[in-house]
């Protein structure tokens, strides 16, 4: 099954041009799944997951932010808010709304954001790596900086992802390259000019939250508080021998907690 290439352009509120691109893949009239990726990277990352749920009968679709891809707009002083308009434009245009959303690390910030301001549009979540709230221990940030610094050798660069992204074992070379700077500090500033809990509890809808056991800068302890905060609308699984990156540790698994709590 192949991937489609889609190309949207809009206006922000001051009418400046934004051009949002991205690919689907799966049946015409499938469910329909939209899924936003983690700080920095493009929506390749989901290609495996993406095609695993298009064989389920899903319509999978995978954006790219701003400065990824050829999608492109104003990258300073934004919110979040503007971030989700991005996202809702997709939505709108790419699929039967309401979508289930799904957002892997800092995806998870703008799936709630974007659940949060369009409701409408939204109707299911689910959370890969949902931090936000528990402090990330200082080596875990270093090792999350070291990421996009492109003085590094290879070898240090290698380092990092793996003591950032990857359990214990598993191989981080499959995120060697994948690495935006210009999005990773957009997306960044976004998140610091956007107040937690402006998108912390999302827009009420049911959610699925998937913990990686091994997550060192995604802890725990952030799933166990929304759940604790939200009780009954979510649903937490765990997921052993994966970190931060999660998607390529362990996609059968992830594919299975979706396939399940989608019904």
């Amino acid at each position: 099954m192949a991937f489609d290439a889609y190309e949207i352009d809009r206006q922000d509120a001051e009418g400046r041009k934004i051009v949002l691109r991205g690919r689907s893949i799966g049946p015409a009239g499938g469910r329909p799944l939209v899924m936003l990726a983690s700080l920095g990277r493009p929506g390749s990352d989901f290609d495996e997951v993406a095609t695993r749920l298009a064989d389920n009968g899903y319509r999978v679709t995978l954006p790219e932010p701003r400065g990824i891809g050829g999608s492109a707009g104003p990258m300073e002083d934004l919110t979040l808010h503007d971030l989700a308009a991005d996202v809702a434009a997709v939505i709108e245009s790419q699929s039967r709304a309401p979508v289930t959303l799904l957002g892997h690390a800092f995806g998870n910030r703008l799936t709630r954001m974007t659940a949060k301001d369009f409701p409408a549009l939204v109707d299911r979540i689910v959370l890969l790596a949902c931090g936000g709230r528990i402090e990330i221990p200082e080596k875990a940030r270093e090792a999350l900086i070291g990421c996009f610094n492109q003085s590094l050798s290879p070898e240090e660069h290698l380092e990092c992802v793996r003591y950032g992204f990857f359990a214990e074992g598993n191989d981080p070379s499959v995120w060697r390259d994948g690495w935006y700077p210009d999005a990773m500090l957009m997306q960044s500033s976004a998140v610091r000019r956007t107040p937690v809990e402006e998108w912390w509890e999302a827009g009420g809808q049911p959610m699925l939250v998937v913990q990686a056991t091994e997550d060192a800068i995604a802890l725990p302890a952030n799933a166990l508080d929304l759940k604790a905060r939200l009780g009954d609308r979510v649903t937490l699984v765990e997921l052993p021998h994966a970190g931060h990156a999660m998607l390529p540790e362990q996609p059968g698994l992830i594919v299975d907690a979706i396939l399940r709590f989608l019904g």
